[in-house]
């Protein structure tokens, strides 16, 4: 097959104008007749490389069998001319994309997914036909899909490597890869979902023109996060969804997203990172008009104790009927004791800020739990770092002061010297300046 568009060797378009109307006239008679006419007529333009005669007697062939109702041998035609020794790569793509047009004319499904097979078939291996390869690939499992085989759906459409196609736009990349990761989802495969959703640059979502491809996006990684119970991670995808403009400048969209933004950030464990993000979730001035996530996430943010028992009287009931917290779903159960989860780690944190000594037995009336739930809490949290603990078992006590080696010692008393110096130098000062003034006066 030649590459590129080359010079024909002859001009066969006088040809065809003479020769056409002609084969038309035989069509009426004589199908097969007329065919092998232009058979004769493709291999001279071929072997001369005229493009366009080529390309315009190769989708007159497949045409004539196709408005013949006979697409079995409109298939067999596609494949041998494009087995043609010598055939034009360009002549091959207009003739598969012609055939692609007449898939929506198919009598039945039967016959659009035997045609859609066989432009796999020609098409496979050939870059230059790689996209039409996608997209009738792309219908062929959608087909699949609707008919409820989500497995041979999903092994189709991740056999493409669509990010690699220099032809295709990025919208249409972006609209396959998508596809992937929702059939991937859809048959419970996250980790591949994961790997695939890795190919798209949510840097192309910052363009105002694809908002549809951002919260289609943003909406299966929510999925795939809130599968692996990873609620960090679902919060910030949550955010990315409330800053898109066709979000914000929707009251009702807004307002869920923003509440779905609060649950997961309290549910998320401490680090850095969610003190950050629950931080600037508050200072978020349309959370105002949330009054209850208003006041939850408050007493997340805030160095006080807040009583789980109390916590559940008064958001409890309004909570368990939100879908996150719902009570008829597992995935609702365990959230819920998740916050609960939360509340207790916030508690003890507040203590181990305010106490540098405490008895078990006060710790654990505090934090509304048994000996065994309070050691296990606390165990949890020196266990990640979030805070230094030691338990003298026998007297019954928690240290959350951390003991200083000597030269933290030294350290420390040095720096407190250099303050002490500092204020009597500025004390000196001040008494001299007082004196000056007196003096004077």
């Amino acid at each position: 097959m030649s590459d590129g568009i080359l010079k024909p060797e002859k001009d066969y378009s006088d040809v065809l104008k003479v020769e056409l109307p002609k084969i038309d006239e035989l069509l009426t008679t004589n199908i097969q007749g007329a065919v092998e006419r232009l058979l004769a007529l493709e291999k001279q333009t071929r072997q001369s490389s005229d493009l366009a005669s080529t390309e315009k007697l190769l989708v007159k062939i497949i045409t004539i069998y196709k408005d013949a109702g006979d697409w079995r041998q409109m298939n067999e035609q596609v494949q041998l001319l494009s087995k043609k020794h010598g055939q034009l790569k360009q002549a091959i793509t207009r003739m598969v994309q012609e055939v692609i047009t007449f898939l929506d004319d198919a009598p039945d499904m039967e016959t659009k997914v035997e045609t859609i097979e066989n432009i796999r078939t020609v098409t496979e291996g050939k870059i230059f036909v790689e996209v039409e390869r996608a997209r009738v690939t792309r219908m062929l499992a959608k087909i699949k899909e609707d008919r409820g085989d989500i497995d041979a759906a999903a092994d189709l459409m991740c056999d493409l490597q669509v990010e690699t196609y220099g032809s295709m736009d990025n919208r249409e990349k972006t609209e396959f890869i998508l596809e992937q990761v929702q059939l991937c989802v859809a048959r419970g495969d996250f980790s591949q979902a994961t790997v695939l959703s890795r190919k798209i640059s949510t840097k192309y979502f910052d363009n105002p023109e694809v908002q549809d491809l951002r919260l289609r996006f943003y909406e299966l990684m929510i999925q795939i996060s809130l599968h692996e119970d990873k609620y960090l991670d679902v919060c910030k995808h949550y955010r990315a969804v409330y800053d898109t403009p066709s979000v914000k400048d929707d009251e009702l969209k807004w307002k869920d997203v923003l509440r779905s933004i609060v649950y997961f950030i309290i549910l998320a464990p401490f680090d850095n990172e969610q003190s950050d993000l629950i931080h600037r979730t508050e200072s978020d001035t349309r959370l105002q008009l949330l009054p209850m996530e208003s006041e939850l996430i408050k007493c997340f943010t805030v160095d006080e104790l807040m009583r789980w028992p109390r916590i559940d009287e008064i958001y409890g009931v309004q909570l368990r009927k939100v879908a996150v917290f719902e009570v008829s779903s597992p995935k609702g159960e365990k959230r819920w004791d998740d916050l609960r989860k939360r509340v207790i780690e916030h508690n003890i944190r507040v203590v181990a800020k305010y106490y540098t000594r405490i008895h078990t037995s006060r710790l654990k009336t505090l934090l509304d739990l048994s000996d065994q739930e309070t050691e296990t809490y606390l165990s949890d949290l020196v266990t990640q770092g979030t805070i230094y603990a030691r338990i003298n078992r026998p007297e019954r006590i928690v240290t959350f002061d951390k003991p200083k080696d000597a030269n933290d010692v030294l350290n420390e008393w040095s720096s407190n010297i250099s303050s002490l110096l500092g204020l009597v130098e500025t004390l000196s000062h001040l008494i001299s300046k007082e004196e000056m003034i007196s003096v004077k006066a």
